[in-house]
């Protein structure tokens, strides 16, 4: 125990000791923090804006997107400012704030898609019940249940992390406060702790992509049977940014936490986490913009609508 009271900060990893790269790390930190914040902005602007929009399926894009925007939130700006100060320090209380954040909008997120892959199986596989099933009520119930599991995983997940004894120093090796990485450095008596929630999660994602697996065997089935070639297209559009949405999500994060742990920091463990922590949310609105009309009508609507509205503001100061 009184190694866990002596830590009072840990050290993070930098992306490099040179100064230049440093610097071209937070352009790059920059430029994808602020691709991910204007991208997933517009689409929760749009959705609120257009009434035409507040269905369903875009209730729970508006709410992925907001989750999207608290996930990117918590791990870049810290990892910039270090990059920027030259530093690789975070206090204890940010590490802890840092996983709690982090792992609450991981598993809303998840839960989310896994919702929004029901929402299309009801509206392609049940549509004449589909009003019934999905009313604003039902919606509202959803999504709340989402963040409260996002909570609930995220807590227990934090809690025993953090009760746990830090014995193998403070230099955590990724470039945000990581279980995984932090777990290295717990004592292995205090490890076994943590067996137990590690095992909830993965029972929770296991669950969640076979629901949402399940779902599209569903779905695929019954779009393969509509007659018409144009019906059959509109189904599988309907369905292509969520499922690409799924799929990106599912074989980062698979891929950054299946893939053989090593000893040591290395470059690869880096580019894992960023792709996993920051590719999704930047990705995203770009995934649903591009596929859907709806999306891409009502951004353009509502940029014009701003843009109109500044240059006739202009006139009117001008005159």
């Amino acid at each position: 125990m009184s190694n866990q009271t002596t830590v009072t900060e840990f050290l993070l990893l930098g992306f490099s000791g040179v100064r230049e790269l440093q610097i071209l790390h937070f352009v790059v930190f920059l430029v994808l923090y602020l691709a991910s914040l204007v991208g997933n902005l517009l689409i929760v602007t749009a959705i609120a804006l257009n009434h035409r929009l507040h269905t369903p399926m875009y209730f729970f894009l508006m709410n992925l997107s907001i989750l999207d925007l608290g996930s990117v939130s918590v791990t870049i700006p810290k990892s910039m400012v270090n990059s920027l100060m030259n530093t690789r320090s975070i206090s204890y209380s940010e590490c802890v704030a840092q996983v709690f954040f982090f792992l609450f909008f991981v598993a809303a997120n998840f839960s989310l898609l896994t919702i929004m892959a029901y929402d299309r199986y009801i509206a392609i596989c049940q549509p004449l019940h589909y009003e019934m099933v999905m009313n604003r009520g039902a919606c509202v119930q959803m999504a709340t249940g989402a963040w409260i599991i996002g909570i609930i995983n995220s807590a227990l997940h934090t809690g025993n992390t953090f009760t746990i004894s830090f014995c193998g120093g403070n230099t955590v090796d990724q470039f945000f406060c990581e279980v995984p990485q932090l777990l290295k450095l717990a004592c292995s008596d205090s490890y076994l702790s943590e067996v137990g929630v590690i095992v909830f999660g993965v029972c929770f994602a296991l669950n969640c992509f076979g629901f949402i697996t399940m779902s599209y065997v569903q779905i695929f089935t019954t779009v393969l049977r509509i007659p018409s070639e144009q019906g059959r297209h509109k189904a599988f559009s309907t369905c292509l940014p969520h499922l690409t949405v799924v799929s990106l999500f599912f074989c980062t994060g698979s891929f950054a936490y299946l893939k053989p742990t090593s000893s040591s920091a290395s470059g690869l463990d880096l580019l894992v986490a960023v792709l996993y922590s920051v590719l999704p949310p930047m990705m995203n609105p770009i995934i649903y913009s591009m596929r859907n009309k709806e999306i891409k009508g009502a951004v353009s609507k509502w940029m014009c609508w701003r843009l109109f509205s500044k240059n006739k503001m202009s006139i009117c100061l001008l005159r």
